[in-house]
């Protein structure tokens, strides 16, 4: 076990962290939640497959809003998919003009950095 201290905002705190922990876990006062099997995407596809543009999340976090759909077309620095992530809300814009060709999301997916989240044509 090793010792530290460490201090958040002002406040001092004492810890031991043990080596070798084989869970991961913390120990909680409250129920786990089950694991979630992933739902089925709402989001409207393309048929016709992936557009070339590739739409990628630029952090980690939650989709809070789609503003764009299928076959919309969209500018260069229109917002496609909102991000949330720290509790701001993130703009993920088109690169360049076109029609978006694919959806990849669906409001509340949690998504990792460079995630595909659309695609344009």
């Amino acid at each position: 076990m090793k010792n530290y201290t460490i201090t958040v905002n002002g406040n001092v705190y004492d810890v031991t962290v043990e080596e070798g922990a084989t869970t991961g876990t913390m120990p909680s006062k409250a129920a786990p939640k089950p694991a979630q099997a992933p739902a089925p995407k709402a989001a409207p596809k393309a048929a016709g497959g992936a557009g070339a543009v590739k739409i990628e999340a630029g952090a980690a976090g939650k989709i809070f809003k789609l503003e764009a759909s299928v076959g919309q077309s969209v500018k260069k620095g229109d917002t496609v998919v909102v991000l949330e992530a720290m509790k701001m809300e993130i703009p993920v814009v088109a690169p360049q003009d076109g029609t978006v060709a694919s959806i990849h999301v669906s409001v509340g997916d949690q998504v990792e950095a460079g995630a595909l989240l659309a695609t344009l044509n």
